[in-house]
């Protein structure tokens, strides 16, 4: 079979059909997995996966039958270091995120490039469900922050979404006083946003600090909450 760019047909095909928003279910995939010339875990320029892409469309059909195959590392990052979990945490596709916290092999608190595990993204997406179900782990740490200092509680905070504050602040591992890096708290992000009842929730933790703001000692200026995926 002959090779395009490193990647033969078939493996590309698998890359491509994996990619797509509404494949014809697994079909496709069931004649590719069949086949034992096509390296099925091979990675495309971008450092993904088929099942990196099918995991980031919510394509359970297809995730189910590559986990299952013993030739196929579950939990290898791509070049912007973010796993097939991570990416289903983003796109909130819940059943796919089941399916791999079900599993050994997979790291629910790996870090991306930017230091963001699984559960900061599902706070900043307001997956509540999964939010609920990462913290069920004992290997998720819920206070752990990115390369700038972030938590998720400090993203909740900012996002306004009380129900994941709620959850968040009834665990003794989070720390809702804790700074990022340009001295910013929890409390300071939403004083930022005016979330009262937020701030309420904030102010009963007796480890809350209210004078603390930003490293200046004001609430952080307007033009955060910015997101690239």
């Amino acid at each position: 079979m002959a090779k395009i760019q490193g990647i033969c047909p078939g493996q590309r095909i698998m890359i491509v059909y994996c990619g797509q928003a509404r494949p014809k279910r697994g079909r496709a995939a069931e004649i590719l997995l069949e086949r034992n010339d096509v390296n099925l875990d091979i990675a495309d320029k971008n450092g993904r996966t088929p099942l990196s892409w099918a995991a980031s469309h919510g394509h359970a059909e297809v995730v189910k039958m590559l986990l299952e195959r013993n030739d196929i590392n579950p939990d290898t990052p791509d070049r912007r270091c973010r796993t097939l979990i991570l990416w289903a945490v983003i796109y909130g596709h819940t059943e796919v995120v089941k399916m791999l916290l079900e599993r050994n092999k997979i790291n629910p608190d790996m870090a991306d490039e930017s230091g963001r595990t699984p559960l900061s993204w599902a706070v900043t997406r307001e997956h509540e469900e999964i939010v609920e179900m990462l913290l069920e782990r004992r290997d998720v740490n819920p206070d752990k922050a990115d390369n700038c200092g972030r938590t998720p509680l400090s993203f909740a905070a900012e996002y306004g979404d009380i129900q994941i504050v709620e959850i968040l602040l009834k665990r003794n591992d989070v720390n809702p006083g804790r700074a990022d890096d340009r001295g910013r708290t929890p409390l300071s992000w939403v004083s930022r946003e005016g979330n009262g009842e937020i701030v309420e929730m904030l102010l009963v933790r007796n480890n809350i600090n209210p004078a603390t703001a930003g490293c200046s000692g004001r609430a952080p200026s307007p033009g955060g909450r910015r997101e690239w995926v």
